[in-house]
């Protein structure tokens, strides 16, 4: 018999104790794991759905819907005699001239309500069509020519739409125009051709001749501008905190709001350009300089962030080394420690970038988001950008602006792909490990 007092447990107890012990944690592990790998898949389930639906409505946006019409440029019609100025050309009724061309095709048109959504099937953009071919050669003046004019928004998305031509419609057109449509495919006169004006116009009222070519143009404008001003900026700031700056209370302050800037709501800067740029210093409204100028204030502490923590990055020895050697202070910053330390300021440069290209509250706060139809040539004509752009088609009732929203977010998306994907090579690249 063993001693008397309180028992203890025999070895044998205790390693099942133990064994139970670690067989409950393994099994928390693995609920774990478990735990995180579902959370990965449904985000990317949830990011592919995101981007399959996109992709299925944007891609109709890159076709469009023509119409082949046999068209006669009669002078009597245009109200132009042979030899006529690039003025009159310019004012001739090639409206006339079209109308004239669809009354030809359907002869059995004659009532004037049959006539106007006979009309009603091309777009207001065919007319510059032809006035465009006409001023390009005067010669055809007086000739016919077979051309594939661009058809009205309602019948290109009915064209796009599931079901067959000549079918009833769902909605858009009528009946008698899905008739004559389907007389245009039956005679192979109907077709969906490349959009050349989704990526040669600006903005338009029209969704078949809206484009996004001056949202684009507004947005490199606006980055031209966010670039060279808040990268050299950023570095220079970043290198007199972190080489030059003495450490006490002052530049703790300055820390201190450097990081709470960059937590600051974008559209309180829009607010600050709104009150400084524009109504104190007079610029231009909705024009790239401004909306420059707003994001620089936007990617400035970023900039300064990314540029410190790649200062921070280089090894003490590398100044030690060079200052042993007879450098001076500012040789030590500019020949060895920046040279070194660029990759990651590119990188933070970049990264701030592809930032201010996606906001949309600032460059709303000094009137960016107005109707826009031209395409801007300087930095302070009026302008607007990609993300606004998707936001004023988003919240237009055409049909035809659902497919141009998700083509110009493709759009959008493919610029910060590849913002992202250069930010990643020179990290790569350039990057050095010590």
């Amino acid at each position: 018999m063993n001693s008397t007092g309180g028992s203890s447990a025999s070895p044998r107890n205790t390693i099942d104790i133990v064994r139970g012990g670690l067989a409950r944690r393994y099994r928390r592990e693995r609920r774990f794991r478990l735990y995180g790998i579902a959370s990965v898949v449904i985000a990317l389930a949830s990011l592919a759905l995101l981007f399959t639906d996109i992709v299925l409505k944007g891609w109709q946006a890159f076709e469009q819907t023509r119409v082949q019409l046999e068209v006669h440029f009669d002078p009597d019609t245009l109200g132009v005699a042979p030899g006529a100025s690039e003025d009159e050309l310019s004012a001739a009724d090639y409206e006339g001239v079209l109308k004239q061309a669809l009354l030809a095709r359907f002869p059995e048109v004659t009532a004037r309500a049959q006539k106007r959504e006979l009309f009603g099937l091309l777009s207001a953009g065919a007319g510059y069509e032809l006035r465009e071919r006409l001023m390009a050669d005067p010669a055809l003046l007086g000739r016919r020519q077979t051309l594939w004019l661009v058809a009205h928004g309602d019948v290109d998305a009915y064209v796009k739409e599931a079901q067959r031509i000549g079918d009833p419609p769902a909605s858009g057109i009528s009946a008698q125009q899905a008739g004559w449509l389907g007389q245009f495919d039956r005679q192979g006169g109907l077709d969906l051709r490349l959009n050349r004006n989704l990526l040669g116009n600006g903005d338009s009222r029209d969704p078949e001749l809206a484009g996004i070519r001056g949202a684009v143009m507004g947005s490199i404008y606006t980055l031209a501008v966010t670039l060279l001003l808040s990268f050299p900026l950023g570095v220079a700031a970043a290198i007199y905190l972190e080489e030059f700056a003495a450490r006490n209370r002052w530049t703790d302050l300055i820390e201190v709001n450097i990081n709470n800037l960059a937590a600051v709501p974008s559209i309180i800067f829009g607010l600050l350009g709104l009150a400084v740029f524009i109504s104190l210093f007079g610029m231009p409204r909705s024009a790239p300089l401004v909306g420059g100028l707003v994001l620089t204030l936007v990617t400035f502490p970023t900039v300064i962030i990314a540029s410190r923590a790649a200062i921070r990055a280089v090894p003490p020895s590398l100044r030690e080394a060079a200052l042993g050697l007879g450098a001076s202070r500012v040789q030590v910053v500019l020949h060895h420690v920046l040279p070194n330390a660029l990759p990651g300021m590119l990188t933070g440069a970049i990264i701030g970038m592809a930032r201010a290209l996606g906001e949309t509250a600032p460059l709303l706060m000094i009137g960016m988001v107005a109707f826009i139809g031209d395409v801007p040539g300087s930095l302070t004509d009026s302008a607007t950008g990609l993300p606004v752009q998707v936001y004023l088609w988003a919240d237009s009732p055409e049909r035809g602006f659902t497919a141009l929203t998700s083509a110009a977010i493709m759009v959008l998306l493919a610029f910060l792909v590849v913002m992202n994907a250069l930010a990643v090579f020179l990290r790569n690249r350039f990057e050095k490990r010590w």
